[in-house]
């Protein structure tokens, strides 16, 4: 009964934490002028889309900590890994104030930032999904949501803080800011216990649940033939998502031709459409289903995309209705898919699991900038990259349809060896 109570305060401490360290979404409003700053002080030339490789990197670097704190958070639970992942990530941001060249940034923002950020996202996701099984979509997109909100937040202060301080002081301020509140935050979340049932639910008994009643660990997991068809949705749903997040800035001042201010706020509004996704998506999730709020995604997904491809003529409207539908659709799927692993894989062993399945986030994290950027240097435009991104997302609609089949086969595989036990 006290857990029960006491669940909702460790979720508002979770979104704290997830508010602070979304502020990697935000990285654009930092890549131009850190782009000058660097190119003055090395005397090379320097532009935002050159530094889209320390987004990448910090990306690309966050699973690694969310599989190997997944595993201490399942073993000794959250507070600790939250506590040092949060040293990393405010630590890392710090250090990117004191960078005096591209690799540096990208060892202290790329990697150090970002391994923080793998640790702490892990704990907190997974965490709450556990202590919520009766609200696993609805929480999953609450905690999501505060995780991509921090990028409507953070890019208007990040903006005052560099036009009166500077972009290297805007990291350390920022930084310090973000590493104490995590800290802080991280002594009010308790492990969730094994098999935790809240006060007042009864778990359902349908035939789809029994399925995942069994937990798998990461080795369960891989042997499964559903795991496959899931990292691929993922990676197909998040690759136009980090594309547009990694470059929304130089994209909207590039292509459409938008003054720096007006860039700043197409990747807020890019953010908080993305937040609002996240809690519909989490919500309808419980209601119609994960796999078919991730299919009407990718539809939405093909729309956005084709009016950000037609938008590059200089048409503003349609951008920014292109960035709406993108924001809302990719937050869809950050929102969906921790309790999606959760009620395939069971909650038993889901900080690691969760942690295996965003490498698929984290290939699109490399793959979605580097696509643009490689678009842009060819072209001279980014318009190019909207299709590409739109045919990813033709394919994975298609393969949500695979996850159908593959999920009704082991279900009457399930239902048959039960049957089969029984007699």
């Amino acid at each position: 009964m006290e857990l029960t109570k006491k669940r909702w305060g460790i979720l508002i401490a979770s979104c704290f934490i997830n508010l602070c360290i979304g502020s990697m979404y935000a990285w654009s409003v930092f890549a131009g002028p850190m782009a000058k700053y660097l190119s003055q002080l090395t005397g090379t030339t320097l532009t935002a889309g050159a530094l889209a490789i320390v987004f990448t990197v910090t990306n690309s670097v966050g699973p690694i900590t969310m599989i190997t704190g997944g595993r201490i958070n399942d073993t000794f639970g959250p507070k600790k890994v939250i506590f040092v992942g949060g040293l990393l990530f405010g630590g890392g941001m710090i250090l990117s104030g004191f960078a005096t060249g591209l690799g540096f940034l990208v060892f202290a923002y790329g990697i150090v930032t970002g391994l923080g950020i793998g640790m702490v996202y892990g704990c907190t996701i997974s965490n709450s999904i556990k202590l919520f099984p009766d609200k696993r979509g609805f929480v999953g997109g609450i905690t999501t949501a505060c995780y991509g909100f921090s990028a409507v937040i953070v890019p208007p202060v990040a903006n005052i803080l560099i036009s009166n301080l500077g972009v290297t002081a805007a990291f350390k301020i920022i930084g310090a800011t973000f590493l104490i509140i995590v800290c802080v935050c991280s002594f009010f979340i308790d492990k969730c216990p094994a098999g935790f049932i809240p006060e007042g639910w009864t778990p359902p008994a349908s035939q789809g649940n029994k399925l995942n009643q069994n937990s798998k660990d990461w080795k369960g997991m891989l042997k499964s033939p559903i795991f496959y068809p899931m990292a691929l949705i993922l990676l197909c749903g998040a690759f136009y998502g980090l594309m547009c997040s990694a470059l929304a800035s130089p994209i909207a001042q590039g292509m459409i031709g938008m003054s720096v201010a007006a860039a700043t706020t197409v990747v807020s509004i890019l953010a908080l459409f993305s937040t609002g996704g996240r809690v519909i998506a989490g919500y309808a999730s419980d209601k119609i289903g994960r796999i078919n709020t991730l299919t009407v995604a990718f539809v939405l997904a093909i729309i956005g995309l084709i009016c950000m491809y037609f938008s590059g003529q200089g048409d503003v409207t349609r951008f920014y209705i292109g960035i709406i539908i993108v924001g809302v659709s990719f937050g869809a799927f950050m929102a969906v898919f921790p309790g999606l692993t959760a009620d395939q894989f069971g909650t038993k062993h889901n900080s690691v699991n969760y942690g295996i399945m965003f490498i698929g986030f984290a290939i699109s994290g490399y793959f979605g900038p580097t696509v643009m950027k490689n678009v842009y240097a060819a072209d001279h435009s980014y318009r190019r990259a909207f299709l590409i991104a739109a045919v990813l997302c033709v394919i994975g609609f298609v393969i949500t349809f695979v996850y159908r089949y593959v999920y009704k086969k082991l279900t009457a595989i399930n239902i048959s060896d039960s049957m089969t036990l029984k007699n």
